[in-house]
């Protein structure tokens, strides 16, 4: 989780963005059911009237109220009121912090105002109206109409009618005042219906309004975090494939080609699909809970206590499911891995797989990798199954619980149905944004791991890395001259040396050859010239400067490898030709190196000549070829430092004749080393060695070694005629 969120530290502005866009949507989310409270509190049951602080009164009610008041509260309405011409008094502020205060004046006084219109012996035989006063209280209300009663005495009147409303003092009372508002409304002629309209089309408008603001919010944070995790994407594959293209052979070795695909596609897609359910639903869901949870604080209905029960269970089943599922998921990643590999290994070698008549073992081992693979999927999926309804659950048995409880406070006269009904959405929205939570963690758990997959190609260093002072300069006119001094080797965790105290001095204008067995390390002796392995032992110079103390870059730069297996990229001719450059190889340098390998025949017979296409791997083209185009690729480069491992092996001894003729007269001032199986390959090289279990066990030219090295002669009975033999012993 934490590594899935170092990730979105590369678009900072982005995610900035992306938090203050979900902070507006979470308050747009918020504030609507308020208003839902509001229409069916205010704009239904109080008729659009929201304060009750009237705005208009007449003047005989103005006077009526004024002689219910203290100094204090007469002091408030007379700021907040004035009079018009025709003697009816118009409220000056809309102020909420006024209009709060005004309801807490007027509350009281018109109540005891409304009582004061009833006829007393209705009060006192009226037991349905709990808010109605006694005989006594009307007879103290009428002297203080009078101006008998003292302001001591009203507070004490206030406070007796308080203590009879009980409980239920703050609902009646606020009942009782719009009832009161709504008939001087009726009074002053203004019609209830007009007003309740426009009271729900304002807050209908109003609604609407949050509606549109959070639908633009919610598409630019999906425009943003799709870009986003896009971005994230192409730079971890960029850094992978970086990555990668820095490894040495231990190091591809040591992950696998299978295990390396998955991890640069696959791994990555994961990581990208829940950046964006980071950054979309992950992000919002704890701005929309704890805007939530404010909100349902605020309402003070006293139900608070649903919601903490709510949210323990959900974390309760979350915990439960993950950990359940998070080892399969691991395990997933590793199958996916074994499904490629099986995958790969089956196309590329579909042909021997038919040659052979293997296609039911084969389609018997892909079936194995298929099975385990769907097998864990299937697992987590059924685990992943019960989060769903186990959720769906919960919520249902919450808004039971509030239904239950809220009715009760309805019924108690200390809760309304529009508070009950913000509660309820209050409360889903805060159990939604757990929910949202839960939803990615199935996804979160199988990219945690492909995360940390990702990461450990990222943290994984070369074993073949550059000096931090390299010696580049020493090779401006570079020679070729490649020196083995005591070299020995052996491969990483390995307990043996493959090459033993190797020592021969490579010059340029001569071709150095190296021929033994098969398995004694002559493509080993190759592959640590360009640095694909470093030395265990011993050191290689080029011009008298240790190659360690060179760039990779530098020491590729001047040499040119035909590896064992040819090569070809998907493309044509020219482009396979000139992958040196194409801005630094000439169309004319191209055709020349391609007449040097000899492939000029094969390429000039097809239609579209160097403009052929290639097909991935180079599988439209024969072995024979494809080494040809390998050769003719290193020849357009005009190395110092030619190195062939056993390049020749696919080509007839005429062309193999004709090729080394015609390249010894390219590279006549170059470095030449070859490996090969075939002594006619390299019978007029300058000097042969042959290896023997990793030994140099023969040094010299064809000639010496038929004279002197045993080895050499037995490869070469194996090889030659009895009239070579004897013309060779002769010589």
């Amino acid at each position: 989780m934490f590594r899935l969120l170092s990730y979105l530290k590369q678009c900072k502005k982005s995610v900035l963005a992306i938090v203050l866009l979900l902070i507006v949507q979470a308050y747009c989310d918020l504030a609507l059911p308020q208003y839902t409270s509001d229409i069916v509190d205010v704009g239904i049951q109080q008729g659009g009237i929201t304060y009750a602080a009237p705005e208009w009164m007449r003047e005989e009610t103005w006077g009526s109220l004024q002689n219910l008041m203290t100094e204090g509260e007469k002091e408030l309405t007379a700021s907040c009121y004035e009079q018009a011409e025709d003697g009816t008094y118009e409220r000056t502020t809309n102020k909420t912090a006024d209009l709060e205060a005004l309801n807490d004046t007027f509350r009281m006084p018109m109540v005891m105002l409304s009582a004061m219109d009833e006829s007393a012996e209705t009060a006192l035989n009226d037991g349905a109206d709990a808010a109605a006063p006694t005989k006594e209280q009307l007879q103290l209300l009428q002297a203080l109409q009078n101006g008998s009663l003292s302001e001591e005495q009203l507070l004490s009147l206030r406070e007796t009618i308080t203590d009879q409303l009980g409980d239920m003092s703050d609902s009646l009372l606020n009942q009782k005042a719009i009832l009161f508002v709504k008939e001087e409304y009726e009074a002053l002629g203004k019609d209830p219906g007009s007003i309740q309209i426009a009271y729900l089309l304002k807050t209908g408008g109003k609604m609407l309004g949050f509606t549109l603001l959070m639908a633009v919010c919610a598409i630019a944070v999906s425009f943003l975090a799709s870009r986003a995790a896009a971005s994230i994407g192409k730079n971890l594959r960029g850094q992978v494939f970086g990555k990668v293209l820095s490894f040495s052979s231990g190091e591809m070795h040591q992950f696998s080609t299978a295990s390396l695909i998955t991890r640069s596609t696959n791994d990555i897609q994961q990581v990208q699909m829940v950046a964006v359910m980071l950054l979309r639903m992950i992000s919002y869901a704890p701005i929309l809970g704890i805007g939530g949870v404010l909100k349902v604080v605020g309402t003070k209905t006293g139900m608070a206590w649903i919601i903490g029960l709510a949210v323990a269970v959900i974390m309760a089943v979350v915990l439960i499911l993950v950990s359940v599922a998070m080892p399969k998921f691991k395990l997933m990643q590793k199958l996916v891995d074994r499904m490629n590999l099986v995958s790969r290994e089956i196309l590329t070698g579909l042909s021997v797989i038919r040659a052979f008549s293997r296609e039911k073992f084969e389609e018997k081992r892909f079936d194995e990798a298929n099975q385990n693979l769907m097998k864990t999927q299937l697992f987590t999926n059924r685990v992943m199954t019960f989060m769903m309804p186990a959720m769906m659950l919960i919520m249902n048995c919450v808004t039971v619980m509030i239904v239950w409880f809220g009715a009760k406070g309805i019924d108690a006269g200390n809760l309304q149905v529009g508070d009950m009904m913000a509660f309820m959405t209050y409360t889903m929205q805060i159990v939604m944004s757990f929910l949202m939570i839960t939803m990615v963690s199935v996804m979160l758990p199988r990219a945690g791991v492909a995360a940390d997959r990702i990461e450990e190609i990222l943290r994984t260093d070369s074993s073949i890395v550059d000096a931090k002072k390299t010696e580049d300069e020493k090779l401006t006119q570079c020679r070729g001259e490649l020196r083995f001094e005591d070299v020995s080797f052996k491969y990483p965790g390995a307990e043996g040396d493959v090459l033993e105290h190797i020592s021969f001095t490579a010059k340029p204008g001569q071709t150095t050859a190296v021929i033994g067995s098969t398995g004694c390390g002559k493509s080993t002796l190759i592959q640590l010239i360009p640095r694909f392995y470093d030395v265990t032992e011993g050191k290689i110079t080029l011009d008298g400067v240790d190659i360690r103390n060179l760039s990779q870059h530098k020491l590729r730069e001047v040499m040119g490898l035909v590896p064992q297996k040819g090569v070809l990229f998907s493309g044509t001719i020219a482009s396979n030709i000139k992958l040196a450059g194409e801005d630094e190889i000439s169309d004319e340098t191209m055709k020349e190196a391609a007449q040097t390998a000899q492939a000029t025949e094969f390429i000039d017979a097809k239609p579209e000549g160097y403009d052929s296409p290639v097909a991935q791997g180079g599988s439209n083209v024969s072995g024979g070829q494809k080494q040809r185009l390998a050769i003719a690729r290193v020849i357009a480069k005009h190395p110092k430092v030619y190195l062939f491992d056993d390049s020749f092996s696919a080509l007839d001894y005429k062309t193999d004749a004709a090729l080394r003729k015609a390249l010894h007269e390219q590279a006549a001032d170059a470095t030449v080393l070859i490996v090969a199986q075939r002594i006619s390959t390299i019978m007029n090289a300058e000097q042969i060695l042959v290896l023997e279990d990793g030994k140099i066990v023969g040094k010299g030219t064809h000639e010496e070694l038929m004279k002197n090295c045993s080895a050499y002669q037995e490869i070469a009975r194996s090889q030659l005629s009895e009239s070579e033999l004897k013309g060779g012993m002769a010589e």
